[in-house]
């Protein structure tokens, strides 16, 4: 398959700072999850991506095409649905999405048409004649991703799509996440704060941290691995512990205070715990399993000092 976005080496300075560092990366899965602290450099990776921010130094390609020297080939195949507000408040919402239609390249007719079609299918079909600046926090959402969808893009980037939204609504902008997903006629790059809308949604991620990429993975191929992790809390002499249960096939680390935490192979057997802590005479005080998350995926990103993958 090939790469929706290629990064080779792409930095991005604002003045003297530098806020993009040398990001090399390519994903082409149907969905990609952009995650990362406040000022990891999401918000601008998407706008050099865009076009809106100028690239210092590398280079940023979607779907092939340079963003420096292509743009306007780049434009076209892409949706955007920024994380602030950008409306005319007083426009109706089918002349608002025809109006980006058109400016996304689309005729007059076709633009209009298609307004109506996905202001129905994102739910705003019996409001589509109010002006915009009358809309809830929730129904601006649904335009937002409206206006981004009224050309039919290849790439769709959502910034935040959940932001502000009761669980009502953000249940409903992830189902139209998923159901785009589905359909398979376009990607999505999703940039979000909150892990559980991307580990619901994404099958790829990308974490960045100041500035550079720590992690990238196929959530997919990760949940098919299926790891089991398993945290013990003993009371006792636990010396060596950690190696013996090594030894019998758990990849086991000490992190104090009596508690380990340990990956256990496929179809390993909990009692060998038991049995290992019965025989050296150990109290076993918790235990507790369960599948890698994102979380722990991203915790793990953050603690890296040195920004590796």
């Amino acid at each position: 398959m090939d790469p929706v976005v290629e990064l080779e080496g792409l930095s991005v300075r604002f003045g003297t700072r530098a806020i993009l560092k040398e990001l090399n990366v390519s994903f082409a899965g149907r969905t990609i999850g952009l995650l990362g602290p406040n000022g990891a450099g999401k918000s601008t990776l998407i706008q050099t991506l865009i076009g809106f921010c100028r690239i210092t130094s590398g280079t940023a390609k979607v779907f092939g095409h340079d963003v420096r020297r292509e743009m306007n080939l780049i434009r076209p195949l892409v949706g955007y649905m920024p994380e602030n507000d950008s409306f005319i408040a007083n426009m109706n919402a089918v002349s608002f999405v025809r109006m980006m239609g058109e400016l996304s390249g689309l005729p007059a007719k076709a633009a209009l048409e298609r307004a109506h079609e996905v202001l129905f299918y994102v739910g705003l079909g019996e409001a589509r004649y109010r002006q915009l600046g009358t809309y809830s926090l929730g129904m601006k959402q649904l335009a937002k991703l409206a206006q981004a969808l009224v050309h039919g893009p290849r790439l769709l980037i959502l910034d935040e799509p959940t932001n502000g939204l009761d669980p009502a609504g953000r249940q409903r902008m992830l189902r139209l996440i998923r159901e785009m997903k589905e359909a398979g006629e376009m990607h999505l790059l999703l940039c979000s704060h909150l892990l559980r809308d991307v580990e619901e949604t994404c099958e790829e991620v990308l974490i960045l941290k100041d500035g550079r990429v720590v992690h990238y993975s196929n959530l997919e191929e990760e949940r098919r691995a299926n790891k089991r992790f398993v945290e013990i809390e003993t009371v006792g002499n636990d010396a060596g512990l950690a190696e013996e249960l090594s030894g019998i096939g758990c990849e086991c680390a000490a992190t104090g205070l009596g508690r380990f935490r340990m990956v256990v192979p496929q179809g390993f057997e909990l009692r060998e715990i038991y049995r290992v802590a019965a025989a050296r005479q150990l109290q076993l005080r918790r235990l507790s399993h369960r599948r890698d998350t994102l979380e722990d995926i991203f915790l793990k990103a953050m603690r890296d000092e040195h920004g590796g993958l």
